[in-house]
């Protein structure tokens, strides 16, 4: 039956690696029962954990898949210093791709899903130079993969909206035509006009009672600023819980005791946070978020674009990536970065992850005997699940 499954021999997280291996039973999609030397019922199949680390699924709560490059000959970086010539050298290239959006968001999400991806949040660049096109590339790729993930896509206005004339109507018909989400980009530092920005986003969740994922790469008392504009509009439209905040760089940026006052809004207004643990910045202060119950997730961010040659499409070595760039050594701080890859960008989403009985049976088996090895060795993934049914196993999609 579909979503039955016995995954034989895992070890569950958090778990002592003396303990003996387990089996997972999964029915109709959930996690249904654990324990040691379970017997398979009548015509549900068993496939060996190999003695591996169980987690829940990675989530990749930040992806822009329609800029994505992995797979194709490798390009050398062409864009100069600042957003907005990251932004223009995109827009140069994008149509000199080998393959077209849909192909290439097809294969890197595939790659992501092979490497313990369940939960995509995708942005889709819409604008006045590439239309709808970059959206129905990636709207493309999450009809490929629909069996194998969620994937949520937002509509995000890369090149600003009040910059170019005709973009809000754009997104009101990308969020017809399918997106999620809408989003939006430096309302300040970028578009110039933080109130008139944000106006525009939440008139368009209002209209398609949909949530918001804000791009602020906005520093300082500028970024601060915002995040308390976007709290206002939280506030007044009743939109606790459905609104994200991405990068947040204010948050690293402003003295402790602002850094407190920001985390309590986010806190206090249910705003999300994602992280991609950015090289070239400080990174967020994830313990203090977590302490005061702030949703944080992870993400890729590009895959090797026209922004930049980094990225895989693997969320662990992701979590990886934010543990080193943290400087952490404690298993429990290198756990933590796990949890913030799975759990914590699925909460980002709206939805649930876990190991208990009744959790969705979004699972990913990684070769080790504990998360902290796992994370160091980044092996192939012994088997990915998805709604009970294995999608992935030994690093490749099935």
């Amino acid at each position: 039956m579909t979503g039955d499954l016995l995954i034989r021999s895992v070890r569950p997280w958090p778990g002592d690696p003396a303990e003996p291996v387990v089996d997972v039973l999964c029915r109709d999609g959930l996690v249904a029962a654990t324990g040691v030397g379970l017997e398979v019922p009548d015509g549900v199949p068993a496939v060996d954990g190999k003695g591996g680390v169980l987690l829940p699924s990675f989530t990749d709560a930040h992806a822009h898949l329609d800029s994505t490059r992995l797979g194709l000959p490798f390009r050398p970086h062409s864009a100069g210093t600042g957003l907005a010539e990251l932004i223009d050298n995109d827009r140069r290239n994008w149509r000199s791709a080998e393959q077209g959006v849909a192909e290439r968001a097809t294969h890197t999400l595939g790659r992501t899903i092979a490497g313990g991806a369940t939960h995509v949040r995708s942005h889709a660049q819409v604008d006045v130079d590439s239309g709808l096109a970059k959206l129905e590339g990636v709207l493309a790729a999450r009809e490929a993969h629909a069996d194998r993930a969620h994937v949520e896509v937002v509509a995000f206005p890369q090149c600003g909206i009040l910059r170019e004339r005709g973009t809000a109507e754009l997104l009101d018909a990308a969020l017809r035509a399918g997106a999620d989400v809408v989003g939006g980009l430096d309302p300040a530092g970028y578009d110039r006009d933080p109130v008139r920005h944000l106006d525009v986003v939440f008139e368009l969740a209002e209209r398609h009672q949909c949530g918001v994922d804000v791009h602020l790469h906005d520093v300082g008392s500028l970024g601060a600023f915002q995040v308390e504009l976007v709290c206002e509009r939280v506030a007044a439209l009743d939109m606790r819980g459905r609104v994200t905040i991405s990068h947040a760089f204010a948050l690293s940026t402003v003295d402790s005791e602002r850094q407190r006052e920001l985390v309590d809004l986010l806190a206090e207004h249910d705003v999300a946070v994602t992280t991609v643990s950015p090289g070239a910045r400080e990174p967020l202060p994830l313990r203090q978020l977590r302490w005061a119950g702030v949703r944080l997730g992870l993400g890729q961010d590009g895959i090797r674009d026209y922004w930049s040659p980094y990225g895989n499409g693997d969320m662990l070595d992701r979590a990886w990536m934010l543990a080193h760039r943290n400087g952490f050594r404690q298993d429990a701080l290198v756990e933590m970065c796990v949890d913030i890859a799975t759990r914590g960008g699925a909460a980002v989403l709206g939805r649930t992850l876990g190991l208990t009985e009744g959790a969705p049976a979004d699972l990913v088996v990684v070769p080790g005997d504990t998360v902290t090895a796992a994370v160091m060795d980044r092996a192939p993934r012994t088997l990915v699940v998805h709604a009970g049914r294995v999608v992935a196993a030994e690093g490749e999609l099935v």
